[in-house]
């Protein structure tokens, strides 16, 4: 018990470390950054929306019952909104001085930061899943447990990109935004320690929380990230827009071939 708890911190610690990967835009200007952060954008919706669809909707449906994981799934849409809905009264209406905008008149519709708040709170949901699985994983052995912990990290790593390029392009400053990024992907390691003491009840939620974790990002894609998108109206830049949705949705579809969840 000792040992696969110890692997399982070490596991998750060094997948949370790939929150990170935004550090090599530190030297990257203003300027040249914010001409990436739209194709990291639709890149993001496409692995949000893929990790959706092809991911955690296929495991909460064999893990939950048939009759009550859409309504699942739903309310996790719904929670959102109404989350989204709350951040926006509050930060948009009631401390709007709080939240400068990047100065660059571009991107006049631009990702709000209570967005990229919400984006964080389903990334520390997600990750606090991934946690459970790899703990899971280790109990059943090191060598299952290392096979979760690469599927984990493939999976983990397009979609760390991507919510780094959310924050940022909220108007985050950079090294604040690979900070908060870090924290919500620590939930990792919270997880599986939860995982690894509590693997009965683990076994219990893990499929309501992947339910609930697929609807909330549904939400995330399809309510504020896509139509970041459908704003553009140079028609070239939409279709490489497209073009990135839909590589980034086919980044999650191969990892689960290539690196399943087991």
């Amino acid at each position: 018990m000792l040992s696969s708890t110890l692997y399982t911190i070490i596991a998750t610690f060094l997948i949370s470390l790939l929150s990170l990967i935004g550090i090599f835009t530190l030297s990257l200007s203003e300027k040249r950054l914010h001409r990436i952060l739209n194709f990291l954008i639709a890149y993001s919706a496409g692995t949000i929306l893929g990790a959706a669809l092809f991911d955690l909707m296929p495991e909460a449906v064999e893990l939950v019952d048939e009759h009550i994981v859409f309504p699942i799934i739903a309310f996790g849409f719904v929670f959102f909104l109404f989350l989204e809905r709350g951040l926006y009264w509050y930060h948009g209406h009631g401390h709007t001085h709080e939240f400068p905008a990047h100065g660059h008149e571009e991107n006049s519709n631009e990702v709000t930061r209570s967005f990229a708040f919400l984006n964080i709170i389903g990334d520390f949901v997600h990750n606090f899943i991934d946690g459970m699985i790899i703990a899971a994983s280790f109990i059943n052995g090191v060598t299952v447990g290392v096979a979760a912990s690469i599927a984990v990290a493939f999976h983990e790593l397009p979609q760390e990109m991507g919510d780094y390029g959310i924050l940022v392009y909220a108007g985050i400053d950079k090294r604040r935004a690979l900070w908060y990024n870090f924290a919500a992907a620590l939930s990792i390691v919270v997880g599986g320690v939860f995982g690894s003491f509590f693997i009965a009840m683990v076994e219990e939620l893990s499929g309501w929380m992947i339910a609930f974790s697929a609807g909330a990002f549904l939400f995330l894609s399809a309510s504020e990230l896509i139509p970041e998108i459908n704003d553009e109206n140079d028609w070239k830049k939409s279709l490489v827009y497209i073009f990135f949705l839909l590589l980034g949705m086919f980044t999650i579809y191969s990892l689960g071939f290539i690196f399943p969840h087991e």
